[in-house]
């Protein structure tokens, strides 16, 4: 889909050609079929626009839930799109009338959120396609006057005429996703540069980022969904929280900004306690803890150790054991029935003597490959377990688990 492609779908006979591609595969319409019949009436660029938009439309509401039937999308401006109950989260932090530049605005999922916080939003992206969606998308959800979407290189902006700097580099590439932040558009020297310059800055970077390349005085939030990681944010100047000094990490003076783990849709958060030390480690006890990644990438372990009584199994590995049966929404609790060094015969055996026909596998420290592992145990029972395959030291384990 092309520019003149989508502005076309912009207009009223364009709406009905969206409307009539909508209607037909929501209710179950051969896709070919759909779209011999669209060409009834419309030429093939519109039928083929009408298309795309409509699957992308049915695509995008695990995202943005109902906005999304108003909404409009390109493929990667969809991929890379922030979930509209992360994007709001964030947007929670700006006051009501923050003039806010948005430097890589893809199709707006972030911009969105920052007017209904009430902010101004000057956004610009490079590409002249997903500018005219994200203006669309502002115009479609009532925030047009709130809202200007322009044509522009990010690396031009002017960030000191503007509250607060919002930053989404473009994490891919070819329809690739790109992880080298030096890859990112604009790159990361860049931006760094843009940060550098802005009064406050909020810059949204994926949770892998190397800890190296974080700003020292920018607090350093991850973000997890239904217990996925989402995202690292990077705050800065008053948008920063003071979280507690170093934590239980060492690596932070007190009073730096620091890290924080947040959890969605609940809100928890968590932050470093200065208190604590590194988190311990012995022997398995009878339950095992896996941390909410958002706690294992803000290297907040040993705070979600103290909150279950546990220690790790390992000083490396992000795995908790303790004794007693805790509850916290920072890690989930599973039973442990039987601890074995790994072999694949003795866990086949193991698992033959349970009756597991049915195995959730995890791993931590683990090179394994765990569909194949699958197919190698060959289960045929009537029950079901966890496993979780470990390193201790230099051995590897496996853990025959119950959840709990």
């Amino acid at each position: 889909m092309d520019l003149d492609a989508f502005s076309e779908i912009l207009t009223p006979r364009g709406q009905r050609a969206l409307g009539e591609a909508v209607e037909a595969l929501a209710g179950g319409g051969d896709p070919v079929a759909v779209a011999s019949r669209l060409r009834r009436t419309y030429d093939a660029p519109m039928t083929s626009a009408a298309l795309t938009q409509a699957r992308l439309r049915a695509r995008a509401a695990v995202k943005f839930g109902p906005d999304a039937a108003r909404m409009y999308f390109t493929p990667n401006g969809l991929e890379q799109a922030t979930r509209a109950e992360v994007a709001a989260h964030r947007a929670r932090r700006f006051r009501p009338g923050t003039r806010v530049v948005d430097a890589c605005c893809g199709i707006g999922g972030d911009l969105i959120a920052l007017a209904r916080a009430g902010c101004e939003v000057d956004a610009v992206d490079l590409d002249p396609l997903t500018v005219a969606v994200a203006r669309a998308n502002a115009v479609a959800l009532d925030l047009g006057d709130r809202v200007t979407v322009r044509a522009a290189d990010a690396a031009g902006i002017d960030p000191e005429g503007y509250d607060v700097l919002f930053a989404d580099p473009g994490r891919r590439s070819g329809g690739r996703r790109v992880f080298d932040p030096m890859a990112y558009s604009p790159t990361w020297p860049v931006v760094l540069g843009l940060v550098a310059r802005a009064p406050a800055a909020c810059l949204k970077v994926a949770p892998g980022i190397p800890y190296e390349l974080i700003p020292p005085a920018a607090e350093a939030e991850w973000v997890s969904y239904r217990g996925e990681v989402k995202e690292a944010v990077l705050w800065t100047g008053d948008l920063a929280t003071v979280t507690g000094g170093a934590g239980s990490d060492g690596d932070r003076s007190a009073g730096d900004p620091g890290r924080r783990a947040t959890m969605l849709p609940s809100g928890e958060t968590l932050t470093p306690d200065p208190s604590l030390g590194p988190a311990g480690h012995g022997p398995v006890a009878r339950y095992l803890y896996e941390p909410d990644g958002a706690a294992i990438r803000s290297h907040l372990v040993a705070e979600v150790a103290a909150l279950v009584n546990g220690h790790l199994l390992d000083p490396r590995i992000a795995y908790i054991t303790g004794d007693t049966p805790e509850v916290t929404p920072w890690a989930s609790r599973y039973e442990v029935l039987e601890t074995l060094p790994f072999s694949l015969k003795r866990l086949r055996v193991a698992l033959r003597e349970r009756r597991i026909g049915a195995v959730t596998l995890k791993k931590r420290g683990s090179a394994l490959d765990l569909e194949q592992l699958r197919k190698d145990l060959r289960l045929s029972g009537d029950k079901s377990c966890v496993v979780a395959l470990t390193r201790i030291g230099e051995r590897p384990f496996a853990l025959i688990c119950d959840p709990a």
